[in-house]
């Protein structure tokens, strides 16, 4: 099995490409793109990026996003272990980290079913990224005790997360809660959320995460369906709920409801 510095013909390389921003990559992710013979792309992996890729690398782009006509799971793995079976270095390129919301499980479960030799390179998550942008973190001694990520977007047939019960735990144990793929769902969440958690929690939607044309909303709990649907939020998107969130207009002199433009 290669170290964790080699990347060899034959085997694959799950790399996380961060949020967006090229400058966010790894150096481990910047040396196994440049390594790979074929790169499989995912839909949210921002041009820049790919600019590390070799020449004469071959690059398929296989566009995954809710809502999106998406290359189908089981043929992006039959990709990998074909082109490794060729002898390819092959570096599947997943936008933020392939164990956070990205299959990335799936995908090393199936390659070592196949035989081929998998390692991982994490990248920085947009749940971490979205916030911290804008100069919050997302856990506060007085504020935020911990941190939980969570999906918006259940597996079909899933019952899904419990939002009462998150709520709950939220209130008494002082979480932030970070959602993923939770602007189509936007309405549902917040009123079961509601169930545990004050309308005045602070709240804030981050789209396209570190990327130039990054934009974000400043609201509250209460007031997310109405600010979504007012200021034309969609995905990719974030949206993170707590009192950590107050900082931002802090930080910036904003006032909750305002949208703002990264410049």
């Amino acid at each position: 099995m290669p170290t964790p510095s080699e990347f060899l013909p034959g085997t694959v390389a799950l790399v996380g490409a961060g949020p967006g921003d090229p400058e966010l990559l790894t150096l481990k992710a910047v040396k196994a793109i440049s390594a790979a013979t074929v790169l499989l792309v995912d839909d949210l992996v921002s041009d820049g990026v790919l600019t590390h890729a070799r020449p004469g690398a071959r690059i398929v782009h296989v566009g995954k996003r809710g809502g999106c006509k998406s290359t189908p799971q089981a043929f992006i793995e039959k990709l990998m272990v074909m082109a490794a079976r060729e002898g390819e270095m092959v570096v599947r390129l997943k936008g933020g980290d392939p164990f956070i919301f990205g299959r990335g499980g799936e995908e090393v479960e199936h390659l070592r079913a196949a035989g081929i030799e998998v390692q991982v390179v994490n990248g920085i998550t947009a749940g971490l990224a979205g916030l911290t942008s804008l100069g919050v973190p997302l856990t506060h001694r007085e504020h935020a005790h911990g941190v939980v990520f969570v999906t918006g977007h259940a597996k079909p047939g899933d019952a899904g997360t419990d939002w009462q019960a998150l709520a709950a735990t939220a209130r008494d144990a002082k979480l932030t809660l970070v959602i993923y793929m939770g602007v189509a769902s936007a309405a549902h969440i917040q009123q079961e959320l509601l169930t545990g958690l004050s309308a005045h929690t602070p709240l804030a939607v981050i789209q396209h995460a570190t990327l130039p044309h990054q934009r974000h909303a400043l609201t509250t709990l209460g007031q997310l369906r109405a600010t979504i649907e007012r200021e034309g939020m969609g995905s990719p998107a974030v949206i993170v709920v707590g009192d950590v969130v107050s900082g931002i207009a802090a930080v910036q002199g904003d006032m909750p409801t305002s949208i703002h433009l990264r410049a």
